[in-house]
């Protein structure tokens, strides 16, 4: 289950990905189509959220930063 770190009530703009920045704050930048170049990131929400190790952040639904432990499945590789 995800838990929320912060609440920012991102809205949201078609086209935009946002995403959560080295600094821990919210960025978002102009996705690219086809031959249409993509956008340079700007910053939305300043959060400066820590990360936790083993922990993947995004912006969820209601345009809030949550978390959820990342999981590590699949099958281990055979050492040659």
């Amino acid at each position: 289950m995800a838990e929320k770190v912060v609440k920012a009530g991102i809205k949201r703009q078609k086209g935009y990905l946002y995403y959560l920045d080295k600094q821990g704050d919210v960025s978002c930048a102009k996705m690219a189509r086809g031959k249409e170049k993509g956008g340079k990131p700007k910053k939305v929400a300043k959060c400066g959220v820590k990360r936790k190790e083993g922990y993947l952040y995004f912006i969820d639904k209601q345009g809030d930063v949550s978390c959820a432990k990342m999981v590590r499945g699949g099958k281990k590789k055979k050492k040659r």
